[in-house]
């Protein structure tokens, strides 16, 4: 597997001699789909350059970033003429474009449809309502304590809910010995994100022990969040 190649310039750096047809991935080490995205490109085995952009500075509303994404999140990237701004679709396209590169999904149908539906319990169910801004809203307008009381309602919700689906279908990773899709959408809210909101693990010995596992992944590890460039740098 080729290791990554991430810039430790932010968005308005500009360097002119970075080659066009090099994937630029537009991440920030807070955003769990961005973690995701990390996750797929290293799995794949893909050479990209990290444009980290700083959330808590504000850099995803500059004009630079909104022609990118107009709607202000991360991730997105730019390949070629090629820019996605949603992790959902950034997966269908890298899986597409790299099928012989670790497939993101498994070619039995059965075991394909449980990572479709994990992975959409994730990006639909979870990563909306748990969005930076969302998360900022409430703690700017209601308080801290109310902020970690929505994070928890709803990791609750859904943890709980892959946990079930997950029971009679996981091995090693998610859907088995081989990680897929499921796996790249659940590592971020089973690696860290509990512990940073002090969200009690104990009801989910399944999603726990894939937490574990995940670990160990070398793709995975260099995708955590600690070791991006724009890391703590808030």
């Amino acid at each position: 597997m080729e290791k990554r190649k991430c810039s430790v310039h932010g968005i308005m750096a500009i360097n002119a001699h970075e080659s066009l047809n090099k994937l630029q991935l537009y991440s920030s080490f807070i955003s769990p789909p961005s973690f995701s995205v990390r996750i797929a490109l290293n799995l794949k085995g893909i050479e990209y350059d990290c444009k980290p952009v700083y959330l808590f500075k504000g850099e995803q509303f500059l004009p630079e970033f909104l022609k990118i994404n107009p709607m202000g999140y991360v991730p997105a990237i730019v390949d070629g003429d090629i820019v996605l701004a949603d992790s959902s679709g950034i997966m269908w396209y890298l899986d597409e474009k790299y099928p012989d590169q670790h497939p993101l999904l498994p070619t039995e149908f059965k075991k394909k449809a449980i990572n479709y539906q994990a992975a959409h319990v994730v990006s639909s169910s979870l990563q909306p309502i748990l969005r930076m801004p969302i998360l900022m809203y409430i703690e700017k307008h209601v308080g801290v304590d109310q902020k970690n009381s929505w994070i928890h309602k709803h990791l609750e919700k859904c943890f709980t809910a892959l946990e079930d689906l997950l029971k009679d279908h996981a091995g090693k990773y998610a859907t088995g010995d081989e990680l897929f899709l499921a796996d790249v959408f659940l590592a971020p809210y089973v690696i860290g994100y509990p512990e940073r909101y002090n969200f009690d693990m104990t009801g989910f010995p399944l999603l726990s022990k894939l937490g574990e596992e995940y670990l160990k992944i070398e793709a995975i590890q260099d995708a955590i969040p600690e070791k991006q460039p724009d890391f703590s740098k808030m």
